[in-house]
């Protein structure tokens, strides 16, 4: 199955209409997508594993692969790491997002497999599904949604799904 994202702001899940949060830097072309840009990249990403903080929540019914988040959990967004566009562990000695938040925006979120396979220095790391702040505004590049809609995302996707990143 793939759930389809769209610039203006509409996300397709399996055919039910909801909203969803996209890049402040808008949607580009993978292939001019550059770290950093805040944009999030057009084509379709496999849903990879969801990672989710059990301290708040309880573990998702899905068939994804699935990962509890620790507090020392990062992600690398250094281009000139050999660790770029992958998972860390803090303290890192170079540029890494921590998963580990205050706010509950990776309270849940899916790794999609976008820069990855292989990954490209500078091309945009940390490219992720996750939880939409209150009133939809952008993400660095991510796509966003409510916590019901990506729970029911969650129990409809299967390993091998995608997440298409489209314009309107």
């Amino acid at each position: 199955m793939i759930f389809t994202a769209f610039s203006d702001g509409r996300f397709d899940l399996a055919g039910r209409w909801t909203r969803c949060a996209l890049g402040s830097g808008g949607v580009v072309e993978a292939a001019v997508k550059r770290e950093g840009d805040g944009a999030s990249p057009l084509g379709t990403w496999p849903l990879r594993t969801l990672r989710f903080r059990k301290d708040r929540l309880s573990a998702p019914a899905t068939r994804l692969p699935l990962r509890a988040i620790a507090p020392e959990d990062g992600w690398c967004d250094a281009p000139g790491d050999p660790a770029y566009n992958r998972p860390v562990v803090h303290p890192y000695a170079a540029s890494a997002e921590r998963l580990w938040r205050e706010d509950h925006v990776y309270d849940l979120v899916v790794d999609l497999g976008y820069n990855d396979d292989p990954v490209v220095a500078g091309a945009g790391s940390a490219i992720f599904l996750h939880l939409a702040r209150d009133g939809y505004p952008p993400t660095q590049g991510c796509v966003a949604l409510s916590l019901a809609d990506l729970s029911t995302l969650l129990g409809l996707a299967r390993p091998g799904d995608g997440l298409r990143i489209s314009r309107a």
